[in-house]
């Protein structure tokens, strides 16, 4: 049935749940049991998700497609913190923490979405030293990726459009033909709101780095020939 909250899709997510990053390598029996009560449903893109402030009852996987974590800064201007994809999982804190959610979620393309109780996500934690393990990784990761577009907050215009596709292949790159790494081709104001830049500034750095070989883009995927070469950008 289909609700503000998506479709559900409970047949089509039930292989992707347990092939989730989060859950490799888990005994099978603790996996089958953790994620018993997961229900699946397939969001359109520009849908809420998570809103500021709501109580949180659920810890969300992403199966398939993009999503945002957004919140506002002082002077009420939409910050974008994060672009997570499929394997990554949001709304985490909040169960742990006993506190209302801190930003909001939404998607970017139709995404698949599978939803865990916050009991079970929690007694998971508790019984499994291995996902204890895997969720502080994650969070170090994304604090290590916040701590580096914080000091480059400073730099220069290609420097932090640079420093952007780096997150976004840290985060979400595949590796693709020839060797490349692949990344989501975002909406310019997406990047925009990541790097802190404006707009017209990003398509002018990113037309830059295209004609210098640094990347290639198509209208779905930014390729990166070298992260090394990317990298060596950063000033």
């Amino acid at each position: 049935m289909d609700s503000k909250y998506g479709a559900r899709d409970n047949s089509a997510g039930e292989n992707l749940i347990v092939a989730a990053p989060f859950f490799k390598e888990l005994p099978e029996a603790t996996v089958k049991q953790a994620t018993a009560q997961i229900v699946t449903r397939r969001h359109p893109a520009g849908q809420v998700l998570l809103l500021e402030n709501d109580w949180g009852n659920s810890v969300y996987f992403i199966l398939d497609g993009w999503v945002k974590i957004r919140t506002y800064n002082l002077d009420g201007k939409e910050v974008t913190l994060n672009i997570l994809g499929k394997g990554e999982l949001f709304g985490e804190m909040a169960p742990l923490e006993e506190v209302p959610r801190s930003t909001d979620v939404i998607t970017l393309a139709t995404t698949m979405i599978g939803s865990m109780p916050a009991q079970d996500f929690v007694s998971l934690l508790n019984s499994e030293p291995q996902a204890g393990i895997r969720l502080a990784k994650l969070m170090a990761r994304r604090l290590r990726q916040v701590n580096r577009r914080l000091r480059l907050r400073e730099s220069d215009s290609q420097s932090r459009v640079a420093d952007v596709l780096l997150f976004l292949a840290d985060g979400q790159g595949t590796l693709g033909s020839q060797g490349m790494v692949e990344i989501p081709n975002l909406p310019h104001r997406e990047l925009s709101s990541l790097s802190g830049l404006a707009r017209e500034t990003v398509t002018r750095v990113l037309s830059k780095l295209e004609k210098k070989g640094v990347i290639t883009r198509e209208r779905d995927v930014i390729r990166i020939p070298s992260i090394e070469a990317l990298d060596r950008l950063l000033v």
